[in-house]
C-alpha cells in the first residue's frame, strides 16, 4: 500500500545557515556589479540563504543597515554601499523546537501516545501558529518523535475541538495507524451540539473539498474525497439537539460542514454557523461545540482492540448545564 508518509523529519529547518548565531552583525560590502538593482534584490544576491521575503522583513525591522540607515527595500543600489546584518530566527523556525507544554497523556507506551487535547490547541505549526503546538508539546515529551514523521501525529483536531488524539512513537506504528485509517477501523466518537430540533439520526455521505472560493473553508463539493458522518439524538432541548457523532472518514472539518449542510451547524462555530443568533443558554461560547469523545483502534504491536473515552471537556459540560437550565 502506498502510504502518503512524508520523508522529512519534523527537526529539518528551512531558511537555515548552519553556525549563524541571531543578533551576530555580519557586515558586507554591495559590489559595484549590482549597481542599478533594487535593494532587496541586491541583497538576495548577497545573501543568498536567506529567502527574499525575510529579507524584506528584517528591512522593515530595522535589522539590516545600509550606511548606517534604514533604506526602503525599494531603492536602487549603485555599488559599495555597507551592509549590516543582524539576523533572527524566524517564526516558523520554532515550529519544531520542544516546549515544556502541559499534556494530558491518557494512555502510553513504546508505541503509542493517547492524549486528552485541550481546545484552544493547535496540533500541527502551520502560518499564524509556528510554537505552542501539539506537535511542539511531544517533541518535549518524547524527544524520539523528532524521528517519526510530523511526529508521529496521524490525525488532527480542530484547535478549537477537545478529546482524544492517538500519536504513533514508531514509523512502524506510524504506517499501521495510517492503514487503520485508511481502512476505516478505527472508531472515533464525538458529541456536538448543534442549531435546532432533529427529529431522528441519520447518515451525512457528502464529499468534502476545499470550497471553491473561500480557500481557508471546506464545502461539501461533487469532486471531493469521500466523506461519511453517522449520527444520533443524544438530547433534545429547546433549540438545540445533543448528537452523537461517528466517523468513517477523517476529511479536514467533516462533522462541521456535514452538519452545516444538514442545516444544523454547530453552536459556536465561526465558521460554518453563518451569523445565528446563539440559542438560549449558548451566550458567550467561543468555539464549536465539538469533543473527541472516544477513540478505539487495534494495537500496532499486540494486535489487541483498545478503546478509550474521555468525559466532556469543562466548558462544554457547564454550555449542556446552561442549555437544560434555559427557559
Amino acid at each position: 500500500m502506498n502510504l502518503a508518509i512524508e520523508k522529512t523529519r519534523v527537526n529539518e529547518r528551512a531558511d537555515y545557515i548552519a553556525g549563524d548565531a541571531p543578533n551576530s552583525p555580519v557586515v558586507m560590502m554591495i559590489p559595484h556589479d549590482l549597481a542599478g538593482l533594487r535593494l532587496d534584490q541586491a541583497l538576495a544576491r548577497l545573501f543568498p540563504a536567506y529567502s527574499r521575503s525575510r529579507l524584506q522583513a528584517w528591512l522593515r525591522d530595522g535589522r539590516i543597515q545600509v550606511d548606517g540607515a534604514s533604506p526602503d527595500a525599494r531603492r536602487k543600489v549603485r555599488g559599495g554601499e555597507q551592509v549590516e546584518l543582524v539576523s533572527a530566527p524566524a517564526a516558523e523556525d520554532s515550529a519544531q523546537l520542544p516546549e515544556d507544554i502541559p499534556l494530558q497523556v491518557v494512555f502510553e507506551d513504546e508505541h503509542l501516545l493517547v492524549i486528552n487535547k485541550p481546545a484552544g490547541l493547535v496540533v500541527h505549526p502551520g502560518n499564524g501558529n509556528w510554537s505552542g503546538t501539539l506537535l511542539n508539546a511531544l517533541l518535549h515529551h518524547a524527544p524520539e518523535l523528532a524521528e517519526v514523521p510530523r511526529a508521529g501525529i496521524v490525525h488532527r483536531l480542530d484547535k478549537d475541538t477537545s478529546g482524544l488524539l492517538v500519536v504513533a512513537r514508531t514509523v512502524p506504528a506510524q504506517v499501521n495507524l495510517i492503514e487503520q485509517m485508511q481502512a476505516r477501523s478505527v472508531k472515533r466518537v464525538y458529541r456536538a451540539l448543534v442549531h435546532g430540533k432533529l427529529q431522528a439520526g441519520g447518515t451525512v455521505d457528502a464529499s468534502i473539498g476545499r470550497h471553491p472560493t473561500r480557500r481557508t473553508r471546506m464545502a461539501v463539493v461533487a469532486d471531493g474525497r469521500p466523506a461519511l458522518t453517522h449520527y444520533g439524538i443524544m438530547e433534545r432541548f429547546a433549540q438545540t439537539t445533543l448528537l452523537e457523532c461517528r466517523l468513517e472518514t477523517g476529511r479536514t472539518h467533516q462533522i462541521r460542514v456535514h452538519m452545516a449542510q444538514l442545516g444544523h451547524p454547530l453552536v459556536g462555530d465561526p465558521v460554518y454557523g453563518g451569523r445565528r443568533v446563539p440559542p438560549p443558554g449558548c451566550e458567550g461560547f467561543s468555539r464549536q461545540a465539538l469533543h473527541a469523545l472516544c477513540l478505539g483502534l487495534v494495537h500496532p504491536a499486540s494486535a489487541e482492540f483498545m478503546q478509550w473515552e474521555v468525559p466532556m471537556a469543562e466548558d462544554f459540560i457547564a454550555l449542556l448545564q446552561r442549555v437544560r437550565a434555559a427557559p
